[in-house]
């Protein structure tokens, strides 16, 4: 039997494109001679469709797409995600389903058993979870299709109590077949690998994974679907953050396409002294680096926007910005404001303006001063000749703010928020000032990662200029402001915030690793008295496994560790 993996980007809730584009998929299949077209988990409405599954419409569309789809599939089996109805009144309505369908006829559905609730997933809000088990006979072969989390359920811990695949191997399949909305960190294409291996190793049967790719929103699907023969060998590997298809033949013996991975990678092993090396290793980089592309890309297409502003404030996070920005969508499209004020340094401005030289893309200056000034003079009478305070840096990050939103809105952009995650995590920003925007570029990349993400920008030629790289950071919101009159060194400043929001450890581990008591004690209070800020922000693209927004869910008036 010929297998057609066929790994593509869909658009939650536009019915007519992704059904489109598996018929499209189906053609191709056809075409090179596949007796079976595989896609990818809820392909026909997009994933994640969270609360527009309570919408009956939503739902009619489905099932629409899902007659359109089947009239095309004359002599060839072809597997789709989508919502099934659930037809027992007990329990959710809706089961997160695989349809198999043959020659214009649905032939099963099957359901996904291991509903995950954590992190960005929340499906058991909507799914009911499988309750039986049977593997699809077709063309001779008994397939064991399981849908995503289904193959994850390993381990000494296992977070379900039911294992669908257990139940499959009393039914003596020949093959596994996983369809898939797996999304993107930096460690999970690892993880994700090895666990397909581990399944192949358990059950001696290969596995055909298809994944989905592209962003929805915040969250990146990196595609990289994999086919592994029954001897844990990765016989085929789909490219990673692009469309894909591959037609496999299940009798032929495929070599190798790479080494064995470990049964399991974690970053949970690592020490403080490890840490800041992991987060910046290249390999990292260079999958956050082509996240961040297509999250960008995907974010402005989808949405129907193709041009964005950004302040270019001379600073390392707006020209890693910017540079991205410019790759992703055009450098044509994308402006960049300096906007200085008194407080600014020359060479800041220079900076600014020759990175935009070097990328080509639109560049103004447009000095905040008078705007400042202004505000100044109008609470002058309310301000009582009180010392400058952050009242008054705040106003000038404010009128940059309402300037660039502006621009905004005369022209049609979207614009394009720079802070990066150690900021955020610390509340070093400024509400409706330099933390406004309409897509966070960096706000999971702690400060380390976007300097080793500056240097991989720059592994060619010289992209962002080394004075860039080289000078302290610094707001510029006061005479000789740094960022470290502020904030620990980043370096050390960014291993306690890892440990804390990616790993999850109390102060109390940390400062068994060696961690100044204190000074965690400092970075942990200001993290959990943020959260009122990180609440009002704007999406950020996800690229580690713990990422503000959607997939941290804490308690803005908490006082634990406050």
């Amino acid at each position: 039997m010929k297998i057609a993996l066929v790994q593509q980007n869909y658009h939650i809730g536009n019915f007519e494109y992704n059904s489109g584009k598996i018929i499209e998929g189906i053609r191709q299949a056809k075409e090179g001679g596949a007796d079976l077209a595989v896609f990818s988990e809820m392909s026909v409405c997009g994933y994640p469709p969270r609360d527009f599954l309570e919408f009956e419409d939503f739902l009619k569309r489905c099932y629409a797409s899902i007659e359109e789809i089947k009239s095309h599939s004359a002599g060839i089996g072809v597997i789709i995600g989508s919502p099934a109805p659930n037809k027992d009144p007990r329990g959710k309505d809706l089961f997160n389903a695989a349809w198999f369908l043959y020659d214009q006829e649905i032939k099963a559905v099957v359901y996904k058993t291991c509903l995950p609730a954590y992190d960005i997933f929340d499906e058991y809000r909507y799914f009911e979870t499988a309750a039986s088990w049977q593997v699809v006979e077709f063309q001779g072969k008994r397939i064991a299709l399981t849908i995503c989390e289904d193959i994850w359920n390993l381990g000494n811990n296992p977070l379900y109590k039911e294992c669908p695949m257990d139940h499959l191997m009393h039914q003596h399949p020949d093959l596994m077949i996983n369809i898939s909305a797996s999304p993107f960190d930096y460690d999970h294409e690892e993880d994700r690998r090895a666990v397909v291996r581990q399944n192949v190793l358990k059950y001696k049967l290969p596995m055909y994974y298809c994944n989905a790719v592209g962003s929805q929103t915040e969250i990146v699907f990196d595609g990289g679907s994999v086919v592994y023969d029954a001897y844990g060998n990765c016989t085929h590997h789909l490219k990673v953050f692009e469309e894909d298809f591959q037609i496999i033949d299940t009798e032929t013996k495929y070599r190798p396409v790479n080494k064995h991975l470990p049964v399991f990678t974690s970053a949970s092993v690592l020490t403080p002294d490890q840490i800041i090396p992991y987060l910046t290793r290249r390999n990292n980089i260079r999958e956050i680096h082509d996240a961040l592309l297509l999250g960008i890309r995907d974010y402005f297409g989808k949405m129907g926007f193709q041009k964005a502003i950004l302040g270019s404030s001379g600073g390392i996070d707006s020209a890693v910005t910017l540079a991205l920005a410019c790759r992703a969508l055009g450098s044509e499209h994308v402006r960049a404001v300096a906007l200085p004020s008194g407080y600014s340094s020359s060479h800041s401005v220079e900076d600014a303006e020759a990175l935009s030289k070097k990328l080509n893309n639109p560049f103004d200056i447009l000095p905040i001063q008078p705007v400042f000034d202004s505000f100044l003079s109008a609470l002058k009478p309310y301000f009582n000749d009180m010392p400058f305070s952050v009242a008054e840096e705040n106003i000038q990050s404010r009128s940059r703010g309402n300037l660039l939103m502006a621009m905004a809105n005369k022209f049609g952009y979207i614009l394009l928020n720079t802070s990066n995650k150690s900021e955020l995590s610390t509340g070093y920003g400024t509400l409706y000032g330099d933390m406004a925007g309409g897509l966070s570029v960096l706000g999971d990349l702690y400060k380390m990662q976007v300097y080793a993400l500056a240097h991989y920008i720059n592994r060619d030629e010289e992209i962002i200029p080394a004075s860039i790289l080289n000078k302290p950071p610094s707001a510029e919101l006061r005479p000789d402001q740094k960022d470290s009159d502020s904030l620990p060194e980043y370096d050390l400043l960014d291993k306690i915030l890892y440990l804390y929001i990616e790993r999850r450890k109390g102060p109390r581990e940390i400062v068994a690793m060696g961690v100044d008591e204190a000074l965690v004690a400092r970075v942990l209070k200001l993290v959990n008295t943020s959260e009122y800020k990180r609440n009002q922000f704007c999406p950020i693209i996800r690229v580690s496994s713990k990422a503000f927004g959607v997939g941290r869910r804490m308690p803005i008036v908490g006082k634990y560790l406050s």
